[in-house]
């Protein structure tokens, strides 16, 4: 049962994939594959750790204030995730922008928090969260992935000056692919190729 909550966000509820949620983050920082792993990294933490307090407290929140108080939940740990990368990674915390606050309002966090967390344990809460969080990371970074390498013609996993540039030889880059319409391409080849898949 734990290991069903943990992979359902990987493949069959997929945030982006097939649930169609956290466009807006996903349209604008998956331009490079860093740019993923970081906020995928960060919707982790705050999916997660926001999940299993709202199980928690779930029982004594009125319901009047039940959406107010699981935005307050949700904006605490956000506030962490933000001061964290603004002091030990700031060059990928001024990438990320305007991004990082807006987590409190994304819809895949606010969603679980109505959807599981308010009507489940704490341990399938916090499986929900991991496994959801992994599952928004992993396609975003794909995303980001093929963007880059179309884009730019690279793959940049260098932080904090550790890692790589990674440069595909002999490619073309294609603007616009790292333009805003490049991620409503390459979303719409992914879940094109995925529905392929399936009917496979």
């Amino acid at each position: 049962m734990k290991i069903q909550e943990l992979s359902k966000g990987l493949f069959k509820e997929n945030p982006i994939l097939v649930l169609m949620l956290g466009l807006c983050p996903t349209l604008a920082v998956s331009t490079k594959a860093i740019y993923g792993i970081g906020m995928g990294a960060a919707v982790i933490f705050v999916l997660t750790c926001s999940n299993v307090i709202i199980s928690l407290i779930k029982d004594f929140i009125p319901d009047k204030i039940r959406i107010p108080s699981y935005i307050v939940v949700i904006a605490t740990f956000v506030t962490i995730v933000d001061y964290v990368m603004k002091a030990y990674t700031p060059e990928l915390h001024k990438s990320l922008g305007i991004f990082i606050p807006l987590i409190v309002v994304n819809c895949i966090i606010l969603g679980r928090a109505e959807a599981f967390a308010a009507k489940k344990n704490v341990l399938d809460s916090f499986f929900d969260g991991i496994g959801m969080g992994l599952g928004f990371t992993l396609a975003l970074t794909l995303i980001a992935v093929i963007r880059e390498i179309l884009g730019a013609g690279t793959i940049t996993l260098k932080l904090l000056g550790y890692g790589w540039i990674v440069e595909i030889p002999h490619l073309n880059p294609m603007i616009v692919m790292i333009l805003p319409p490049g991620a409503f391409i390459t979303i719409g080849l992914i879940l094109g190729f995925s529905n392929i898949l399936k009917k496979r």
